[in-house]
């Protein structure tokens, strides 16, 4: 399994804000307890992709999370214009297509993620949405086609993270969102475990946002997840 020889490598913080300044404002809070940083639809599409690209220059690491999901060739020349912002992490949608598309169109230092089932998901919420699986064996039947595709890692609940792992293999990745302190209220996650639990089920990365962007004292909130996942 991929091991980060630096902790805080493990923790990766979502900047889910509304602006590029407040964003800002909280990796200067946070200062060096962080090394990875997620950029998602929100400040994405307010400046956050040219932030991405400052980030990397500054020796950041950084996960691009727009979840792409198009025709092939739109994904394939969207994937490769993300390749030259220097992100290590993009996410797109676990489609067959999809995926094909996107390891077409990755630079060399840029590594694909395949959401399997969105974390507010559960099995309720599947049925509903047409799929004739439960959120196991959904996930399970998208990581397989991911690997056999060549996706670099998989995006999943800690839940799934075990069963997950046999399928990718030791070298894929697992980056699990829904990742709550001890205490922390789930907010709208469905399938939800601590830091601890979650590097105990053998993940590589986890995700946390609102209890760090919103906490009172954010870099004491990070040391705290990075002393767990340690």
């Amino acid at each position: 399994m991929p091991n980060p020889t630096d902790s805080r490598d493990r923790l990766i913080v979502a900047l889910d804000l509304p602006s590029v300044a407040e964003a800002e404002a909280l990796i200067d809070r946070i200062g060096d307890a962080a090394t990875f940083y997620k950029i998602g639809y929100r400040l994405g599409y307010s400046g956050g992709l040219a932030l991405a690209e400052r980030l990397a220059k500054a020796g950041l690491k950084v996960f691009i999370d727009l979840k792409l999901h198009d025709i092939g060739n739109t994904v394939e020349e969207g994937v490769r214009a993300v390749s030259g912002l220097g992100a290590r992490f993009l996410t797109v949608h676990a489609y067959p297509q999809t995926m094909a598309a996107a390891v077409r169109g990755r630079g060399p230092d840029l590594k694909i993620l395949a959401v399997t089932v969105l974390t507010s998901y559960d099995d309720a919420d599947a049925t509903e949405a047409g799929y004739g699986l439960p959120v196991a064996a959904l996930v399970a039947k998208r990581a397989a086609q991911a690997r056999e595709i060549g996706i670099d890692g998989i995006v999943c609940s800690a839940a799934e993270a075990a069963s997950v792992r046999g399928i990718v293999g030791p070298d894929g990745l697992i980056v699990t969102p829904g990742i709550r302190p001890a205490g922390a209220e789930a907010g709208d996650q469905k399938r939800v475990m601590t830091p601890g639990q979650a590097r105990a089920a053998g993940i590589d990365h986890v995700v946390v946002g609102r209890p760090i962007t919103g906490a009172a004292d954010p870099r004491a909130v990070v040391q705290s997840i990075v002393s767990e996942l340690a």
